[in-house]
């Protein structure tokens, strides 16, 4: 499943499922795009695109995204238990009801997609062992509440056995790096530190903060500039940058879409470590280099990954 020196076959396909918060802002569409670049390239295989964020249109705005893309039929999720409930009102435009608006789509809400952690487990289920990259790039809220799932008709397997089983490791867009208190963790801090003190697989982060990698990498201006034909990104990128981000929207959450597929490759560098989560949703960062948690930190320049990203952002249906 996975690509390492020396090997002389083609790597398979990541197989990958997508959690995201897509709402509160915007770069989760880019990320999604990013993922259906990756997926026509042959590079990854989506398994489930789940949402984090109980707002009534993420799920329609997802299953349009994978619609346009020729995948309706990826499996979308979101919680039943808990979680947090954040639509797009940070923006004049609204771009979640534009994008549910203009492109095709079957949900009609988020309350009508299954239980995320449900579908968490049918997937994980069926994978094949530590294959399943999970990307991260919102609240904590549906991997919390995986890991304390008991048995099911899917697997024998209480939750943190299945992770443990069929997870080889997972990608987040997480923290304020050296501390602070980032909005992902924040907005669910139970959830977060459950996970950050006790996920029991390697966790790659992108961080936020100082240190962070999305804010020095600003994309959608080149998008929204050229001449491909009307996509999700390029029709959402349009409404909002003109909002006031006119040079560009912060690249975090394409950061871990591309580092779940990818890896670091020669775009990143990591810090090995520990990411404190308190309860009240700060965060602090212990450097460790026995620790599970990975930091990413730039090996390329932000404008040479700007331009990784924004050129897979133009991606078209095939």
């Amino acid at each position: 499943m996975f690509a390492f020196e020396g090997c002389k076959t083609a790597p398979q396909p990541v197989s990958l499922i997508f959690d995201t918060d897509l709402g509160p802002d915007y770069d989760d569409v880019g990320a999604l795009t990013i993922l259906h670049a990756l997926a026509d390239s042959g590079e990854v295989n989506i398994l489930a695109t789940v949402s984090c964020n109980l707002d009534p249109l993420v799920a329609p705005d997802i299953d349009a995204i994978n619609t346009y893309f020729g995948r309706p039929d990826i499996p979308i999720g979101a919680p039943k238990s808990g979680g947090v409930n954040m639509g797009d009102h940070w923006h004049k435009e609204k771009w979640t009801e534009a994008l549910a608006a203009k492109y095709p789509h079957d949900l009609k809400s988020t309350a009508d997609a299954p239980d995320a952690v449900r579908v968490y487990r049918e997937i994980l289920s069926k994978a094949a062992d530590t294959s399943v990259v999970i990307v991260t790039v919102g609240f904590l809220t549906n991997l919390a509440n995986l890991m304390t799932t008991p048995p099911d008709e899917f697997s024998p397997l209480n939750g943190m056995d299945l992770i443990k089983k069929k997870v080889h490791h997972l990608v987040s867009m997480a923290g304020d790096i050296p501390s602070g208190r980032e909005f992902n963790v924040f907005c669910d801090s139970t959830a977060s530190v459950k996970v950050f003190n006790e996920w029991p697989t390697r966790i790659i982060i992108s961080p936020s903060g100082p240190q962070g990698i999305g804010p020095k990498i600003l994309t959608g201006k080149q998008l929204v500039a050229s001449g491909i034909a009307e996509t999700p990104a390029k029709t959402v990128f349009t409404l909002c940058l003109k909002q006031g981000d006119f040079e560009g929207r912060m690249s975090w959450d394409q950061t871990a879409a591309l580092v779940g597929v990818r890896g670091i490759r020669d775009y990143f560098d990591v810090v090995k470590g520990r990411l404190i989560v308190a309860p009240d949703g700060s965060n602090t960062w212990q450097d460790d280099p026995a620790g599970t948690h990975e930091c990413l930190k730039f090996k390329m320049t932000p404008e040479e990954i700007r331009s990784v990203i924004e050129g897979m952002m133009m991606h078209e249906k095939e």
